[in-house]
Protein backbone atom coordinates (compact mmCIF):
# COMPACT_ATOMS: atom_id res chain seq x y z
CA UNK A 1 0.00 0.00 0.00
CA UNK A 2 0.68 3.23 -0.84
CA UNK A 3 2.25 6.00 1.97
CA UNK A 4 -0.07 9.34 2.63
CA UNK A 5 3.62 10.92 0.76
CA UNK A 6 3.12 8.50 -2.23
CA UNK A 7 -0.97 9.79 -2.98
CA UNK A 8 -0.32 13.32 -2.41
CA UNK A 9 2.66 13.28 -4.61
CA UNK A 10 -0.04 11.71 -7.36
CA UNK A 11 -2.63 13.59 -6.30
CA UNK A 12 -0.59 16.99 -7.60
CA UNK A 13 0.17 15.75 -10.33
CA UNK A 14 -3.09 14.32 -11.20
CA UNK A 15 -4.43 15.77 -14.64
CA UNK A 16 -7.68 14.59 -14.99
CA UNK A 17 -10.11 14.80 -17.95
CA UNK A 18 -12.86 17.28 -17.12
CA UNK A 19 -15.05 17.25 -20.63
CA UNK A 20 -18.17 16.01 -21.43
CA UNK A 21 -18.06 12.48 -23.21
CA UNK A 22 -20.48 13.18 -26.30
CA UNK A 23 -20.54 10.81 -29.21
CA UNK A 24 -16.99 9.31 -28.14
CA UNK A 25 -14.96 12.79 -28.04
CA UNK A 26 -14.15 13.95 -24.54
CA UNK A 27 -15.85 18.17 -25.27
CA UNK A 28 -16.07 21.08 -23.25
CA UNK A 29 -19.55 22.71 -22.59
CA UNK A 30 -21.12 24.33 -25.59
CA UNK A 31 -20.65 27.58 -24.01
CA UNK A 32 -17.92 26.82 -22.11
CA UNK A 33 -19.26 26.74 -18.51
CA UNK A 34 -17.51 24.94 -15.61
CA UNK A 35 -18.35 24.07 -12.27
CA UNK A 36 -15.22 23.81 -9.85
CA UNK A 37 -14.78 20.12 -7.88
CA UNK A 38 -13.86 20.39 -4.49
CA UNK A 39 -11.70 18.50 -2.13
CA UNK A 40 -13.80 18.75 0.84
CA UNK A 41 -11.09 17.78 3.50
CA UNK A 42 -9.07 21.16 2.57
CA UNK A 43 -11.64 23.49 0.42
CA UNK A 44 -9.12 23.50 -3.05
CA UNK A 45 -10.03 22.69 -6.35
CA UNK A 46 -9.18 20.02 -7.92
CA UNK A 47 -10.56 20.41 -11.27
CA UNK A 48 -12.73 22.73 -13.00
CA UNK A 49 -15.34 19.99 -15.22
CA UNK A 50 -17.53 21.25 -17.72
CA UNK A 51 -21.11 22.12 -17.22
CA UNK A 52 -23.53 20.98 -19.53
CA UNK A 53 -27.17 22.12 -19.82
CA UNK A 54 -29.85 21.17 -21.98
CA UNK A 55 -28.37 21.41 -25.58
CA UNK A 56 -25.68 19.09 -24.62
CA UNK A 57 -28.32 16.69 -23.35
CA UNK A 58 -29.59 17.24 -26.15
CA UNK A 59 -26.53 16.60 -28.15
CA UNK A 60 -25.59 13.52 -26.13
CA UNK A 61 -29.07 11.50 -26.43
CA UNK A 62 -29.01 12.25 -29.97
CA UNK A 63 -25.45 10.36 -30.00
CA UNK A 64 -27.13 7.41 -28.29
CA UNK A 65 -30.01 7.65 -30.66
CA UNK A 66 -27.93 7.14 -33.68
CA UNK A 67 -25.74 4.77 -32.16
CA UNK A 68 -29.51 3.12 -31.04
CA UNK A 69 -30.46 3.46 -34.50
CA UNK A 70 -27.86 1.82 -36.27
CA UNK A 71 -27.61 -1.38 -34.00
CA UNK A 72 -24.09 -0.61 -33.82
CA UNK A 73 -23.75 -2.07 -30.22
CA UNK A 74 -27.44 -3.87 -29.93
CA UNK A 75 -27.05 -6.05 -32.99
CA UNK A 76 -23.62 -6.81 -32.49
CA UNK A 77 -22.78 -10.66 -31.95
CA UNK A 78 -23.89 -11.14 -28.22
CA UNK A 79 -20.16 -12.83 -27.19
CA UNK A 80 -18.29 -9.20 -29.20
CA UNK A 81 -19.98 -7.42 -26.55
CA UNK A 82 -18.76 -9.49 -23.66
CA UNK A 83 -15.27 -9.20 -25.14
CA UNK A 84 -15.69 -5.16 -24.87
CA UNK A 85 -17.24 -5.47 -21.52
CA UNK A 86 -14.65 -7.62 -19.90
CA UNK A 87 -11.78 -5.72 -21.87
CA UNK A 88 -13.63 -2.65 -19.83
CA UNK A 89 -13.29 -4.35 -16.70
CA UNK A 90 -9.68 -4.90 -17.11
CA UNK A 91 -9.10 -1.33 -18.03
CA UNK A 92 -10.94 -0.99 -14.78
CA UNK A 93 -9.04 -2.99 -13.12
CA UNK A 94 -5.60 -1.57 -14.17
CA UNK A 95 -6.50 2.03 -13.87
CA UNK A 96 -7.87 1.37 -10.48
CA UNK A 97 -5.46 3.97 -8.55
CA UNK A 98 -6.23 6.43 -10.54
CA UNK A 99 -10.17 6.43 -10.25
CA UNK A 100 -10.24 5.81 -6.06
CA UNK A 101 -7.59 9.04 -6.54
CA UNK A 102 -10.42 11.01 -8.19
CA UNK A 103 -13.17 9.46 -5.50
CA UNK A 104 -10.72 10.38 -2.77
CA UNK A 105 -10.10 14.03 -3.96
CA UNK A 106 -14.11 14.44 -5.14
CA UNK A 107 -16.05 13.41 -2.49
CA UNK A 108 -13.90 12.71 0.82
CA UNK A 109 -13.80 9.16 0.52
CA UNK A 110 -11.01 7.58 2.60
CA UNK A 111 -8.61 6.27 -0.33
CA UNK A 112 -8.01 2.54 1.04
CA UNK A 113 -12.11 2.44 1.21
CA UNK A 114 -11.71 3.64 -2.68
CA UNK A 115 -9.47 1.57 -3.29
CA UNK A 116 -10.00 -1.95 -1.65
CA UNK A 117 -14.08 -1.17 -1.62
CA UNK A 118 -15.51 0.60 -4.46
CA UNK A 119 -13.09 -0.14 -7.03
CA UNK A 120 -13.39 -4.29 -6.56
CA UNK A 121 -17.23 -3.94 -6.86
CA UNK A 122 -17.31 -1.69 -9.99
CA UNK A 123 -15.09 -4.20 -12.05
CA UNK A 124 -16.90 -7.22 -10.20
CA UNK A 125 -20.05 -5.39 -11.68
CA UNK A 126 -19.28 -4.83 -15.28
CA UNK A 127 -17.54 -8.63 -15.08
CA UNK A 128 -21.03 -9.64 -13.88
CA UNK A 129 -23.04 -7.78 -16.47
CA UNK A 130 -21.33 -8.72 -19.17
CA UNK A 131 -20.90 -12.47 -18.65
CA UNK A 132 -24.73 -11.99 -18.06
CA UNK A 133 -25.27 -10.51 -21.86
CA UNK A 134 -25.65 -14.54 -23.53
CA UNK A 135 -27.58 -15.72 -20.47
CA UNK A 136 -30.65 -13.91 -21.12
CA UNK A 137 -33.50 -16.47 -22.98
CA UNK A 138 -37.21 -16.25 -23.67
CA UNK A 139 -39.34 -19.03 -23.61
CA UNK A 140 -42.15 -20.84 -25.93
CA UNK A 141 -45.14 -21.50 -24.15
CA UNK A 142 -47.80 -24.25 -24.83
CA UNK A 143 -50.28 -22.94 -27.24
CA UNK A 144 -52.81 -24.47 -30.20
CA UNK A 145 -51.02 -27.05 -32.38
CA UNK A 146 -51.87 -24.60 -35.60
CA UNK A 147 -49.30 -21.72 -33.58
CA UNK A 148 -46.14 -21.22 -31.75
CA UNK A 149 -45.95 -18.33 -29.27
CA UNK A 150 -42.72 -16.95 -28.14
CA UNK A 151 -42.13 -14.11 -25.70
CA UNK A 152 -38.50 -12.67 -25.79
CA UNK A 153 -36.89 -9.79 -24.25
CA UNK A 154 -35.39 -6.76 -26.22
CA UNK A 155 -33.35 -3.41 -24.76
CA UNK A 156 -35.30 -0.74 -24.13
CA UNK A 157 -33.25 1.88 -26.49
CA UNK A 158 -31.75 5.24 -25.07
CA UNK A 159 -31.27 4.79 -21.00
CA UNK A 160 -30.91 8.43 -19.18
CA UNK A 161 -28.91 7.34 -15.66
CA UNK A 162 -28.47 9.91 -13.07
CA UNK A 163 -25.88 9.07 -10.45
CA UNK A 164 -25.28 10.32 -6.83
CA UNK A 165 -21.98 11.99 -5.18
CA UNK A 166 -21.80 9.36 -2.06
CA UNK A 167 -20.34 6.20 -4.26
CA UNK A 168 -19.55 8.27 -7.48
CA UNK A 169 -17.87 5.05 -9.77
CA UNK A 170 -20.05 2.28 -8.07
CA UNK A 171 -23.43 4.09 -8.20
CA UNK A 172 -22.96 4.46 -11.95
CA UNK A 173 -21.64 1.57 -12.73
CA UNK A 174 -24.59 -0.35 -11.32
CA UNK A 175 -26.84 1.50 -13.87
CA UNK A 176 -24.29 1.44 -16.59
CA UNK A 177 -23.29 -1.81 -16.66
CA UNK A 178 -26.43 -3.19 -16.67
CA UNK A 179 -27.87 -1.32 -19.25
CA UNK A 180 -25.50 -1.41 -21.77
CA UNK A 181 -25.72 -5.00 -21.41
CA UNK A 182 -29.26 -5.64 -22.05
CA UNK A 183 -28.07 -3.41 -25.26
CA UNK A 184 -28.99 0.04 -24.67
CA UNK A 185 -27.49 2.86 -25.20
CA UNK A 186 -26.86 5.24 -22.29
CA UNK A 187 -26.80 8.91 -21.22
CA UNK A 188 -24.63 8.92 -17.96
CA UNK A 189 -25.26 12.39 -15.82
CA UNK A 190 -23.21 12.51 -13.01
CA UNK A 191 -23.24 14.32 -10.01
CA UNK A 192 -21.81 17.70 -10.39
CA UNK A 193 -20.14 17.24 -6.95
CA UNK A 194 -17.88 14.20 -8.25
CA UNK A 195 -18.53 13.88 -12.35
CA UNK A 196 -14.71 13.08 -12.61
CA UNK A 197 -14.15 8.89 -12.32
CA UNK A 198 -17.73 9.13 -14.31
CA UNK A 199 -15.75 10.88 -17.26
CA UNK A 200 -12.82 8.39 -17.00
CA UNK A 201 -15.33 5.55 -16.82
CA UNK A 202 -16.92 6.58 -20.00
CA UNK A 203 -13.69 6.63 -21.42
CA UNK A 204 -12.03 3.53 -20.64
CA UNK A 205 -15.12 1.99 -22.48
CA UNK A 206 -14.08 3.59 -24.94
CA UNK A 207 -10.76 2.65 -25.06
CA UNK A 208 -12.05 -0.92 -24.62
CA UNK A 209 -13.49 -0.83 -28.20
CA UNK A 210 -17.18 0.26 -26.60
CA UNK A 211 -18.85 2.61 -30.34
CA UNK A 212 -18.85 6.00 -29.90
CA UNK A 213 -22.25 7.41 -28.46
CA UNK A 214 -23.41 4.27 -27.20
CA UNK A 215 -22.09 5.41 -23.45
CA UNK A 216 -22.71 9.59 -22.57
CA UNK A 217 -21.28 11.48 -20.11
CA UNK A 218 -22.64 15.11 -19.64
CA UNK A 219 -21.75 16.69 -16.40
CA UNK A 220 -24.35 19.23 -14.75
CA UNK A 221 -26.21 20.56 -12.44
CA UNK A 222 -29.67 18.68 -11.69
CA UNK A 223 -32.16 22.10 -12.32
CA UNK A 224 -30.85 22.00 -15.85
CA UNK A 225 -28.85 19.05 -16.84
CA UNK A 226 -30.87 16.39 -14.63
CA UNK A 227 -34.48 17.86 -15.98
CA UNK A 228 -33.30 17.74 -19.43
CA UNK A 229 -32.77 14.53 -19.18
CA UNK A 230 -35.76 13.60 -17.43
CA UNK A 231 -37.84 15.56 -19.91
CA UNK A 232 -35.97 14.19 -23.10
CA UNK A 233 -38.90 12.92 -25.53
CA UNK A 234 -35.89 10.44 -26.52
CA UNK A 235 -35.72 8.78 -23.94
CA UNK A 236 -36.97 5.49 -23.56
CA UNK A 237 -36.12 5.03 -19.63
CA UNK A 238 -34.66 7.56 -16.77
CA UNK A 239 -32.73 5.65 -14.06
CA UNK A 240 -32.29 7.86 -10.57
CA UNK A 241 -30.31 7.23 -7.10
CA UNK A 242 -30.61 9.90 -4.38
CA UNK A 243 -33.29 11.79 -2.51
CA UNK A 244 -36.39 10.79 -2.37
CA UNK A 245 -37.55 14.44 -3.40
CA UNK A 246 -35.59 14.28 -6.39
CA UNK A 247 -37.58 11.12 -7.09
CA UNK A 248 -40.37 12.31 -7.03
CA UNK A 249 -40.14 15.10 -9.42
CA UNK A 250 -38.45 12.90 -12.11
CA UNK A 251 -41.37 11.02 -11.86
CA UNK A 252 -43.39 14.00 -12.88
CA UNK A 253 -41.10 14.78 -15.60
CA UNK A 254 -41.48 11.45 -17.25
CA UNK A 255 -45.33 12.33 -17.09
CA UNK A 256 -45.40 15.61 -19.11
CA UNK A 257 -42.68 14.29 -21.45
CA UNK A 258 -43.21 10.68 -22.98
CA UNK A 259 -44.66 8.66 -20.05
CA UNK A 260 -40.95 6.88 -20.08
CA UNK A 261 -40.37 4.01 -17.33
CA UNK A 262 -38.75 5.80 -13.79
CA UNK A 263 -36.34 3.59 -11.38
CA UNK A 264 -35.48 5.28 -7.94
CA UNK A 265 -33.74 4.10 -5.77
CA UNK A 266 -34.31 6.76 -2.95
CA UNK A 267 -34.08 7.47 0.47
CA UNK A 268 -33.52 5.24 3.60
CA UNK A 269 -33.94 5.37 7.73
CA UNK A 270 -32.91 1.51 7.90
CA UNK A 271 -33.43 0.01 11.45
CA UNK A 272 -30.69 -2.33 13.08
CA UNK A 273 -32.92 -4.59 15.75
CA UNK A 274 -30.81 -6.22 18.40
CA UNK A 275 -32.86 -8.73 19.93
CA UNK A 276 -31.87 -9.92 23.71
CA UNK A 277 -30.98 -13.48 21.99
CA UNK A 278 -28.56 -11.71 19.78
CA UNK A 279 -25.04 -14.68 19.15
CA UNK A 280 -22.62 -12.37 19.98
CA UNK A 281 -22.95 -9.02 21.29
CA UNK A 282 -19.30 -7.76 19.89
CA UNK A 283 -19.95 -8.56 16.32
CA UNK A 284 -23.49 -7.26 16.61
CA UNK A 285 -21.77 -3.88 17.83
CA UNK A 286 -19.14 -4.06 15.35
CA UNK A 287 -21.49 -4.05 12.39
CA UNK A 288 -24.22 -1.66 13.63
CA UNK A 289 -20.76 1.32 13.77
CA UNK A 290 -19.88 0.28 10.76
CA UNK A 291 -23.81 0.02 9.11
CA UNK A 292 -23.97 3.77 10.32
CA UNK A 293 -20.32 5.74 10.14
CA UNK A 294 -18.99 3.86 7.00
CA UNK A 295 -18.23 6.21 4.44
CA UNK A 296 -19.42 9.33 6.99
CA UNK A 297 -22.93 8.18 7.45
CA UNK A 298 -23.59 9.11 3.29
CA UNK A 299 -25.01 5.92 2.46
CA UNK A 300 -28.94 5.76 1.40
CA UNK A 301 -28.72 2.07 3.35
CA UNK A 302 -27.24 3.23 6.53
CA UNK A 303 -28.46 1.37 9.48
CA UNK A 304 -29.13 4.99 11.48
CA UNK A 305 -32.05 3.52 13.11
CA UNK A 306 -30.69 1.13 16.06
CA UNK A 307 -33.90 -0.59 18.05
CA UNK A 308 -32.12 -2.27 20.78
CA UNK A 309 -33.92 -4.42 22.93
CA UNK A 310 -34.04 -2.55 26.70
CA UNK A 311 -32.29 -5.95 28.65
CA UNK A 312 -29.15 -4.58 26.59
CA UNK A 313 -29.49 -1.14 25.85
CA UNK A 314 -27.01 0.19 28.52
CA UNK A 315 -24.15 -2.42 27.68
CA UNK A 316 -24.34 -1.84 23.90
CA UNK A 317 -24.59 1.67 24.17
CA UNK A 318 -21.34 1.78 25.84
CA UNK A 319 -19.72 -0.84 23.86
CA UNK A 320 -21.22 1.21 20.44
CA UNK A 321 -19.50 4.50 21.97
CA UNK A 322 -16.04 2.86 22.37
CA UNK A 323 -16.14 0.37 19.09
CA UNK A 324 -16.87 3.66 17.08
CA UNK A 325 -13.90 5.55 18.62
CA UNK A 326 -11.77 2.44 18.03
CA UNK A 327 -12.40 2.30 14.37
CA UNK A 328 -13.79 5.84 12.99
CA UNK A 329 -10.65 8.42 13.86
CA UNK A 330 -11.24 11.98 10.49
CA UNK A 331 -7.94 12.13 9.34
CA UNK A 332 -6.56 13.26 5.75
CA UNK A 333 -8.65 10.72 3.28
CA UNK A 334 -4.92 10.14 1.50
CA UNK A 335 -3.76 8.84 4.22
CA UNK A 336 -4.05 5.10 3.71
CA UNK A 337 -5.08 4.90 7.95
CA UNK A 338 -7.50 7.19 7.19
CA UNK A 339 -11.06 5.29 8.37
CA UNK A 340 -13.85 9.01 8.66
CA UNK A 341 -13.15 11.56 5.98
CA UNK A 342 -14.99 14.61 5.05
CA UNK A 343 -18.89 14.65 4.05
CA UNK A 344 -18.93 15.66 0.55
CA UNK A 345 -19.08 19.60 1.22
CA UNK A 346 -19.20 22.34 3.28
CA UNK A 347 -22.92 23.01 2.66
CA UNK A 348 -23.75 19.34 3.54
CA UNK A 349 -21.79 19.23 6.50
CA UNK A 350 -23.66 22.37 7.56
CA UNK A 351 -27.21 20.36 7.05
CA UNK A 352 -25.95 17.38 9.13
CA UNK A 353 -24.37 19.87 11.99
CA UNK A 354 -28.51 21.85 11.89
CA UNK A 355 -30.10 18.02 12.12
CA UNK A 356 -27.68 17.13 14.94
CA UNK A 357 -29.14 20.93 16.62
CA UNK A 358 -32.41 19.88 15.89
CA UNK A 359 -31.76 16.54 17.86
CA UNK A 360 -30.37 18.08 20.98
CA UNK A 361 -32.91 21.01 21.17
CA UNK A 362 -36.23 18.17 20.63
CA UNK A 363 -34.46 16.00 24.12
CA UNK A 364 -32.27 13.55 22.51
CA UNK A 365 -29.64 12.96 24.64
CA UNK A 366 -26.59 13.10 22.39
CA UNK A 367 -23.97 10.25 23.69
CA UNK A 368 -21.29 10.93 21.83
CA UNK A 369 -19.98 13.21 18.71
CA UNK A 370 -22.29 15.88 17.33
CA UNK A 371 -19.78 18.43 16.53
CA UNK A 372 -17.07 19.21 13.04
CA UNK A 373 -13.42 17.99 13.57
CA UNK A 374 -11.52 20.90 15.77
CA UNK A 375 -8.66 19.86 14.13
CA UNK A 376 -9.58 20.42 10.62
CA UNK A 377 -11.82 23.10 10.49
CA UNK A 378 -11.24 23.66 6.68
CA UNK A 379 -12.28 20.10 5.97
CA UNK A 380 -16.17 19.35 6.17
CA UNK A 381 -15.66 16.97 8.68
CA UNK A 382 -18.63 15.82 11.41
CA UNK A 383 -17.34 13.61 14.32
CA UNK A 384 -18.97 9.81 14.40
CA UNK A 385 -22.14 11.02 16.00
CA UNK A 386 -25.20 8.89 18.98
CA UNK A 387 -28.17 10.02 20.12
CA UNK A 388 -29.86 7.84 23.24
CA UNK A 389 -33.46 7.76 24.15
CA UNK A 390 -34.62 9.14 20.94
CA UNK A 391 -38.95 9.24 20.44
CA UNK A 392 -40.41 7.36 17.89
CA UNK A 393 -41.64 10.48 16.88
CA UNK A 394 -38.71 13.08 16.66
CA UNK A 395 -37.71 13.95 13.62
CA UNK A 396 -33.83 12.75 13.59
CA UNK A 397 -35.57 9.36 14.20
CA UNK A 398 -37.41 9.52 11.00
CA UNK A 399 -36.13 11.87 8.16
CA UNK A 400 -32.54 10.74 6.57
CA UNK A 401 -29.78 12.85 7.68
CA UNK A 402 -27.13 11.07 5.37
CA UNK A 403 -24.66 11.47 7.60
CA UNK A 404 -22.27 9.88 10.60
CA UNK A 405 -25.35 10.62 12.77
CA UNK A 406 -26.97 7.16 14.56
CA UNK A 407 -30.06 7.12 16.81
CA UNK A 408 -30.75 4.78 19.92
CA UNK A 409 -34.48 3.42 20.64
CA UNK A 410 -34.98 0.56 22.81
CA UNK A 411 -38.65 -1.91 22.62
CA UNK A 412 -40.04 -4.75 25.02
CA UNK A 413 -40.93 -7.10 22.58
CA UNK A 414 -40.65 -8.18 19.07
CA UNK A 415 -43.79 -7.14 17.99
CA UNK A 416 -43.01 -3.36 19.82
CA UNK A 417 -39.60 -3.55 17.49
CA UNK A 418 -41.12 -4.32 14.17
CA UNK A 419 -43.85 -1.72 15.33
CA UNK A 420 -40.87 0.93 15.39
CA UNK A 421 -38.89 -0.69 12.70
CA UNK A 422 -41.58 -0.34 9.88
CA UNK A 423 -43.17 3.25 11.32
CA UNK A 424 -41.18 4.98 8.57
CA UNK A 425 -41.74 6.34 5.13
CA UNK A 426 -38.56 4.21 3.98
CA UNK A 427 -38.37 0.66 2.95
CA UNK A 428 -34.66 0.34 2.02
CA UNK A 429 -33.26 -1.80 4.27
CA UNK A 430 -33.29 -3.53 7.46
CA UNK A 431 -31.16 -6.70 9.92
CA UNK A 432 -32.57 -8.50 12.89
CA UNK A 433 -29.99 -10.02 15.42
CA UNK A 434 -31.32 -13.27 17.42
CA UNK A 435 -29.95 -16.79 17.82
CA UNK A 436 -33.58 -17.88 17.12
CA UNK A 437 -34.37 -18.98 13.50
CA UNK A 438 -38.21 -18.73 14.13
CA UNK A 439 -38.07 -15.30 15.01
CA UNK A 440 -35.64 -14.29 12.50
CA UNK A 441 -38.13 -16.04 9.92
CA UNK A 442 -40.72 -14.06 11.38
CA UNK A 443 -39.55 -11.06 11.49
CA UNK A 444 -38.10 -11.44 7.86
CA UNK A 445 -41.50 -11.59 6.76
CA UNK A 446 -43.26 -8.91 9.20
CA UNK A 447 -40.56 -5.92 8.11
CA UNK A 448 -41.29 -4.01 5.47
CA UNK A 449 -37.99 -3.70 3.89
CA UNK A 450 -36.50 -4.48 -0.05
CA UNK A 451 -33.26 -6.32 1.90
CA UNK A 452 -33.46 -8.16 5.22
CA UNK A 453 -30.33 -9.23 6.84
CA UNK A 454 -29.99 -11.59 9.60
CA UNK A 455 -26.78 -11.28 11.88
CA UNK A 456 -25.18 -8.72 9.47
CA UNK A 457 -25.71 -5.94 8.26
CA UNK A 458 -24.08 -4.61 4.56
CA UNK A 459 -23.28 -8.30 3.09
CA UNK A 460 -24.13 -10.15 0.01
CA UNK A 461 -22.91 -10.20 -3.81
CA UNK A 462 -24.25 -9.53 -7.17
CA UNK A 463 -26.73 -11.96 -6.66
CA UNK A 464 -28.34 -10.11 -4.50
CA UNK A 465 -31.28 -7.60 -5.84
CA UNK A 466 -30.78 -4.15 -4.48
CA UNK A 467 -33.78 -2.02 -3.72
CA UNK A 468 -36.30 -0.98 -1.66
CA UNK A 469 -39.96 -0.55 -0.57
CA UNK A 470 -41.99 2.39 -0.30
CA UNK A 471 -40.84 5.82 -0.78
CA UNK A 472 -37.11 4.34 -1.11
CA UNK A 473 -37.90 3.51 -4.84
CA UNK A 474 -39.40 0.98 -7.29
CA UNK A 475 -36.08 -0.32 -8.46
CA UNK A 476 -33.64 -2.93 -7.66
CA UNK A 477 -29.95 -2.87 -8.68
CA UNK A 478 -27.38 -5.70 -8.74
CA UNK A 479 -28.32 -8.82 -9.78
CA UNK A 480 -30.07 -10.32 -12.72
CA UNK A 481 -33.49 -8.41 -11.76
CA UNK A 482 -31.13 -5.34 -12.57
CA UNK A 483 -30.44 -6.47 -16.33
CA UNK A 484 -34.35 -7.71 -17.37
CA UNK A 485 -35.13 -3.90 -15.68
CA UNK A 486 -33.37 -2.18 -19.29
CA UNK A 487 -35.20 -5.17 -20.85
CA UNK A 488 -38.99 -5.56 -22.92
CA UNK A 489 -40.58 -8.28 -23.44
CA UNK A 490 -42.12 -8.89 -26.52
CA UNK A 491 -44.53 -12.25 -27.40
CA UNK A 492 -44.50 -13.11 -31.00
CA UNK A 493 -47.33 -15.37 -32.24
CA UNK A 494 -46.84 -16.94 -35.39
CA UNK A 495 -49.93 -18.52 -37.02
CA UNK A 496 -48.75 -21.89 -38.70
CA UNK A 497 -52.59 -22.57 -40.30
Amino acid sequence: MKSLADWQALAAGLRPETGLVIDGKCVPADDGRTLPIINPANGTVVAEAACGGEREIDLAVASARAAWDDGRWRHMVPRERMAIMRRWADLVEAQAEELALLETLSMGKPITDALTIDLPEVVVTIRYFGEAIDKVSGLTTTSAHDAVHMVTHEPLGVVGAISPWNYPLLMATWKVAPALAAGNCVVLKPSELAPLSAIRLAQLFLEAGGPAGVFNVVNGTGLEAGKALALHPDLAKITFTGSTAVGKQLMGYAGQSNMKRVSLETGGKSPQIFMPDLPDLDRAVEYAVRGIFDNGGQVCNAGSRLLVHEAIAEEFTARFIAKAAELYAPGDPLDPATTLGPLVSKAHQAKVLQWIERGTAGGAVLACGGSPDPARPQGAYVLPTLFRRVAPAMAIGREEIFGPVACLLTFKSEAEAVRLANDSIYGLAASVWTSDLTTAHRMIKALEAGVVWVNCFGDGDMTQPFGGFKQSGNSRDKSLESLTGYMQSKSSWISLG
